[in-house]
């Protein structure tokens, strides 16, 4: 569908289950990889062939993102940025902390900015940049015990826009992908027995989605065929959000 040779493509979050089916889904496409996470990715990017690397980065750090992110860059340049990391810390309302407030939308809103900020000199170097920011059904269906989590991806989806809005004119994309649960190790902790069970029945296609699911479609907004498409949000939700 896609041919990402000579392209280099920085995903965060790539330790994760999403990461690792996007690593896999770009290598095999044939990008450069950078892979970033607070672990070391250096085993999958070791196992995904040569010319790939690895950087440990805490987003919480706004100095190491823009420190790693320019080093990055220097090294091979940035033409495709994945801000994927994100964090997911569920509470009713009045019961969520101040600090675990801050944090979540230090990691799913401030650090995608930050990131993008960082990147945006080698994006305009490659003359065909493409941001695809990790949103959620949470940013745009309310779900219960979700305020900090649906308030930071709501932000990161008006962020998608604003973005598109200025970097066009450097043919820049900047796009989003809303999904549903996603089956990952950590996901299914949070939506496991009756509570998954109900989740499932309310998504039309009757499941949650997989990661390979999630990396083909950023595959596709990373890729020419996807040049007309500018600050959109893909919802990636088995129809969750029609109902």
């Amino acid at each position: 569908m896609a041919d990402l040779s000579g392209l280099t493509a920085l995903i965060t979050g790539a330790g994760g289950g999403i990461g690792a089916a996007m690593a896999e889904t770009f290598a095999a496409a044939g990008a450069r990889l950078a892979l970033v996470d607070i672990v070391d990715c250096g085993g999958l990017a070791a196992r995904l062939g040569e010319g790939h690397r690895s950087d440990l980065l805490d987003l919480l750090d706004p100095e190491a993102i823009a420190r790693t992110v320019a080093a990055i860059g220097r090294d091979r340049g940035i033409d495709i940025l994945i801000n994927n990391a994100g964090l997911g810390i569920v509470a009713p309302a009045e019961e969520q902390s101040v600090a675990d407030w801050d944090r979540t939308h230090a990691i799913n809103l401030r650090a995608p900015w930050l990131t993008a900020v960082a990147a945006l000199p080698f994006l305009k170097a490659s003359g065909r940049g493409r941001v695809v920011n990790i949103a959620s059904q949470a940013a745009v269906i309310a779900i219960a015990e979700h305020a900090a989590y649906g308030s930071s991806k709501a932000g990161l989806i008006g962020l998608t826009k604003v973005l598109a809005l200025e970097w066009a004119r450097h043919g820049i994309t900047v796009n989003a992908i809303s999904p549903t649960v996603v089956e990952t190790p950590m996901a299914l902790v949070g939506w496991s027995g009756e509570k998954g069970v109900r989740m499932r029945q309310e998504i039309p296609v009757g499941r949650f989605a997989r990661p390979g699911e999630i990396a083909a479609a950023a595959l596709y907004l990373a890729s020419e065929a996807a040049g007309i498409v500018n600050g959109e949000n893909l919802m990636a939700d088995g129809g969750y959000s029609i109902r």
